[in-house]
């Protein structure tokens, strides 16, 4: 996929060139004849030396502030926003209505960044090179960002799953922190914006929901529900997703909120099982980009 290539190539070359600046400190600092006899009759060399090496210094991280300004910017200009077509801003989806019945599905995961089963997770699907949707916890991304970090540079999509995971209800005032504390510590954390929501606990009548469709977010449910949360058996939890899958499904799993230790295990069998019957991974803006195609050309068609 174009963005996430254009994604991984800029902070690839972000990354290439702190440490080439960062190289070019050191050897600034590291002198050149380290000769304690001559250093002592070269003080006003010196004082120079340091001013210049400060001054270096100072553009270098002013050169590095720069780059991470323009590398966000480039995340909103080029589409490493989460963005879906208009007409699913504001709508609740369960998967996409596909006329063509493509073998396409969206594996998503909630409650997370969780300190070992999101990286064990991310290693399987890199493994199989497959792109996924994180819906991420706030607090969960606070304390672990290098996790939040990790599933935007290897080309996933993160959504909003609330700060605290609560069901209570929430006042207006309660709802806008939720969702927005959330979603702005996922662009400081990794330069992307989302505009995808998933209400904990599918629970639609105590006020996020509300404000989340009030500010264009896509509602993003599921059609295939693995019930990882009650951690059942392994192959109940394998059954459980496959046998209400369909074309342009949307399974729900977890890589947060407790031990899912059975998730990790089950993953690679579920991943095998849709292969096998000739299903292809996308992430849930593709899925709905998709459904939006066949819209359009069926429209097309119509006016011909």
């Amino acid at each position: 996929m174009e963005t996430n290539k254009s994604y991984v190539w800029s902070h690839g070359i972000l990354i290439a060139l702190v440490a080439f600046c960062a190289s070019l400190s050191v050897g600034l600092v590291m002198p050149v004849n380290p000769n304690a006899s001559k250093g002592q009759t070269k003080q006003a060399t010196n004082v120079k030396d340091t001013a210049a090496k400060v001054g270096t210094q100072q553009r270098i991280e002013k050169f590095k502030a720069a780059m991470l300004t323009s590398w966000q910017q480039e995340a909103n200009v080029k589409g490493l926003s989460h963005t879906v077509p208009s007409r699913f801003q504001g709508a609740v989806i369960a998967n996409a209505k596909l006329t063509k019945g493509e073998k396409v599905i969206a594996l998503t995961f909630d409650d997370g960044p969780w300190e070992e089963s999101t990286a064990q997770i991310l290693d399987i699907l890199k493994k199989n090179n497959i792109k996924a949707t994180f819906f991420v916890v706030g607090q969960m991304l606070k304390t672990y960002p290098e996790l939040g970090k990790r599933i935007a540079l290897e080309g996933h999509v993160l959504g909003n799953h609330t700060w605290h995971h609560w069901y209570h209800y929430f006042n207006p005032q309660a709802a806008a922190f939720e969702i927005d504390s959330t979603s702005n510590l996922i662009y400081q954390t990794t330069g992307v914006k989302t505009t995808l929501f998933r209400p904990p606990g599918g629970i639609m009548h105590n006020g996020v929901v509300d404000y989340a469709r009030n500010k264009n977010y896509a509602i993003i449910m599921w059609s295939a529900d693995s019930v990882d949360y009650s951690r059942p058996a392994v192959p109940r939890l394998i059954r459980n997703v496959t046998k209400q899958s369909k074309p342009g499904g949307i399974v729900l799993m977890h890589d947060g909120g407790g031990n899912r230790s059975h998730t990790v295990e089950a993953l690679p069998q579920i991943i095998n099982h849709f292969r096998k019957q000739g299903y292809r991974f996308v992430t849930v803006p593709e899925l709905l980009q998709i459904e939006e195609q066949e819209l359009q050309l069926a429209a097309a068609k119509k006016k011909q």
